[in-house]
């Protein structure tokens, strides 16, 4: 018999130095088996902004397919430290990261929607 896999989903960034912290905050903090990566260079910024209508209604896809084929219950929408794709100061990312949920929570799939920041150890805290 098959064991359940369990998955949480993460709207991060490219940025290669946060990938593993992030996966590691959702598989401690939530038990789940797999994290599915949805990114792009500061997600938090364009999900705020809500003008790229593309860019997010793939976000969506790819959310979407995160949480009806695998079953994620879990969100998270990240900022981090020395990000290129949105150059600012933690607080400005902060805010970001605000409005960037309100933005998924009208994708309308549910669970819990969580926000991380990464610092400048490349560690994930819930904000």
């Amino acid at each position: 018999m098959e064991t359940k896999q369990t998955f949480a989903c993460a709207i991060n960034c490219m940025d290669g130095r946060v990938q593993d912290a992030v996966k590691n905050y959702m598989k401690d903090a939530y038990k789940v088996d797999f994290v599915d990566m949805v990114t792009e260079p500061g997600p938090n910024k364009i999900l705020a902004e809500n003008i790229n209508s593309s860019i997010i209604e793939n976000i969506k896809t790819r959310v979407g397919i995160s949480f009806h084929h695998h079953r994620a219950t879990v969100l998270a929408i990240v900022g981090h430290h020395g990000c290129a794709g949105n150059p600012v100061e933690k607080d400005i990312q902060l805010l970001h990261l605000q409005k960037a949920k309100k933005t998924v929570e009208s994708f309308g799939f549910g669970g819990e929607i969580i926000l991380l920041w990464v610092n400048e150890q490349w560690r994930a805290e819930k904000i």
